[in-house]
């Protein structure tokens, strides 16, 4: 098994009502380029698109994550939400739609979403790894 690199935490302006116990929506996606060259293109919008985190509304945060060493690299994003209609109208945005259709023939995608009692970050990273890992 190869190592899952994650970016440091980027907080939300939804950050302090999860930090209230209120419950959360995780999504957790996945891309695995067909080319290698591809895995740079996505990690750069990815990146591009995460500065704009602070202002989402019911965005709490998100994690980008990378796995290396092997030879498709896979890239992806732990997402958590104040709830599922914040989450759906980030995925409707304009900028995250050209980006799905700009990837979508270029490899695979995969993602798994659902519903945390309270955001707790440790076992959210954990549960999002295990997905990740296929464990």
């Amino acid at each position: 098994m190869t190592d899952i690199w994650f970016a440091r935490w980027k907080s939300g302006p939804a950050r302090a009502s999860a930090a209230g116990g209120d419950p959360v929506v995780v999504s957790v996606t996945e891309f695995t380029p067909r080319r290698l060259w591809t895995a740079l293109g996505v990690c750069v919008r990815g990146t591009v698109l995460r500065r704009i985190w602070p202002d989402l509304e019911g965005a709490v945060g998100v994690w980008l994550w990378l796995e290396l060493g092997r030879l498709h690299p896979r890239a992806g994003a732990v997402s958590v939400w104040r709830g599922e209609a914040d989450l759906r109208r980030f995925v409707g945005r304009r900028d995250h739609v050209q980006i799905m259709r700009a990837y979508r023939d270029r490899g695979a995608m995969r993602s798994t979403t659902w519903l945390a009692d309270r955001f707790d970050p440790p076992a959210v990273r954990k549960a999002a790894r295990d997905w990740i890992s296929g464990t």
